[in-house]
């Protein structure tokens, strides 16, 4: 008997401990998505994070790897890729142990893992891992065969197309997606999904896909426009033609025929007063978004011709340049500042095209720039290079070239006695930075932000034309990366390059 009852209140004891660890892992899911709606970002992946330890013990699976893709996320919010990973690594390694447990598949859950894994790897620009998981993603949609996640494959594909610059696959993705919409005449889906599309064609600047989509979008209203109204009017010539039936079957009174008929009229009113007004609105929206595809057009057409007017001159400078003086300040300040414009305009043309990449050690590599500048610094400036003995993958030529540019704009602008520094610093698995600091006489505040864009002023070309920096800006971008200015630092000026490999 004593042991029946021992038995008993065990069972009681782990039946009561499971309920409140349930409802402890409840509430910290609730609160992290308070946090989150609050724009606490710290404090959320926090509680995301306990709540998916918490779920993930109990072998709650579909809470678990919803708290786990959430902090996922606001870790790669930050650039904290490597632990972004790491998460989704346990999360897949959890789905795997839970269909072994429940002998089942459970594709909706690795469809979200590998959909946060694809959006980090678009954020950082790796479209060939991307693609990797693009494919794994639409191998989970056909496994799971649901409706819901297709259409979220569909659009998720149609996203990675456009922010990798292949509009004709985009194109076709988004129309099937559409396509499966109108089939299942979930209109407000087709709706949402010419408006995420020119959100994503206005992200990327891209002028074209943003006219093409207005102009589907348009017509697209159009049509839905007049369905709706159909279908409202066949509501209400139904309505009305019951109505009739009903007072000749019953014919019960002449003042109910006559109410009946009068708000037959009023809600026939309405309706047309309400077509008026919805096409009254539609003709605007459509010459409002003609007005804004022709300032679209001629921007373009500007900024072509602009580019265009140029290069010419740079072109037409060098016969003339031939016949002066070569060892003239001037002519050589011009032929600097031709052959920059030309570079520039290439740069311009060439954004999406990459620079090939090889392996260098990261030490060596930074000294032997630093090296090439010794003899350019003033008396006793000291220099000084912090960079692990570490094997990076980077194009050593351009990559060089604006480390020199930032190193030899610090040796002129430090004073004697003076520091010069080149770090190198990893800010997760797939970023590192290099880092230029000086002890000179720093940039001005009102100068900073104008110090990336070429021609902001006008200058004496024999001091400098003002284009390395935008040059060297644009040389950043295409090793996929960025240079920056760091405001905080106020002991001269630095420089951050950081590139995502």
């Amino acid at each position: 008997m004593k042991r029946i009852i021992t038995i008993l209140l065990a069972a009681f004891f782990c039946l009561c401990t499971q309920a409140y660890a349930q409802s402890r892992a409840d509430e910290l899911m609730k609160q992290a998505q308070e946090s989150l709606a609050k724009k606490e970002y710290i404090k959320a992946r926090y509680l995301f994070l306990q709540a998916y330890n918490s779920f993930a013990s109990q072998e709650e699976y579909t809470q678990a790897v919803e708290c786990g893709v959430n902090a996922s996320a606001l870790y790669h919010r930050e650039n904290y890729y490597k632990e972004a990973f790491e998460l989704l690594r346990g999360a897949e390694q959890l789905v795997g142990t839970g269909e072994q447990k429940l002998k089942k598949k459970l594709p909706d859950l690795r469809f979200r893992i590998n959909k946060e894994r694809l959006q980090m790897y678009i954020n950082t620009k790796n479209p060939a891992r991307a693609k990797e998981q693009l494919n794994k993603l639409e191998e989970t949609a056909k496994a799971a065969g649901n409706d819901s996640l297709s259409n979220d494959f569909l659009y998720t594909q149609a996203d990675y197309y456009y922010t990798f610059g292949m509009n004709s696959q985009g194109d076709t993705a988004f129309k099937k997606l559409i396509e499966q919409y109108k089939r299942q005449k979930n209109y407000a889906k087709v709706d949402e999904c010419y408006k995420t599309l020119i959100s994503i064609a206005r992200k990327a600047n891209n002028a074209g896909l943003v006219a093409r989509t207005y102009d589907k979008y348009i017509i697209w209203t159009d049509s839905v426009k007049a369905l709706t109204a159909q279908d409202e009017l066949n509501i209400v010539k139904k309505k009305y033609d019951e109505s009739l039936a009903t007072i000749q079957e019953k014919d019960d009174s002449l003042s109910a025929k006559q109410y009946i008929i009068i708000g037959l009229c009023i809600l026939a009113a309405v309706l047309a007063a309400a077509l008026a007004i919805g096409a009254v609105i539609l003709l605007r929206f459509i010459m409002l978004t003609r007005k804004q595809k022709k300032a679209i057009s001629i921007a373009n057409e500007h900024n072509e011709l602009k580019t265009e007017f140029i290069q010419n001159i740079s072109s037409q400078m060098e016969p003339t340049l031939d016949t002066l003086d070569p060892k003239l300040p001037g002519v050589q300040a011009l032929r600097a500042f031709s052959g920059h414009i030309q570079e520039l305009s290439e740069l311009e043309n060439s954004l999406s095209e990459p620079y090939e990449v090889q392996e260098k050690n990261i030490s060596t590599f930074c000294e032997s720039v630093m090296d090439k500048v010794r003899g350019k610094v003033q008396e006793d400036v000291t220099l000084t290079v912090n960079a692990p003995k570490l094997n990076v993958k980077i194009n050593p030529e351009h990559l060089e070239r604006i480390l020199l540019h930032l190193l030899e704009n610090a040796a002129e602008y430090t004073p004697a006695g003076g520091k010069i520094w080149l770090d190198f610093k990893k800010r997760g698995a797939h970023t590192h930075q290099f880092i230029i600091s000086d002890t000179g006489c720093g940039i001005p505040e009102e100068q900073r932000e104008d110090i990336f864009k070429p021609f902001t002023e006008v200058k004496d070309l024999t001091k400098g034309d003002g284009l390395g920096l935008p040059i060297c800006s644009l040389i950043a971008a295409k090793m996929n990366g960025s240079l920056t200015l760091d405001g905080s630092y106020t002991k001269g000026a630095r420089f951050v390059l950081e590139l995502h490999a």
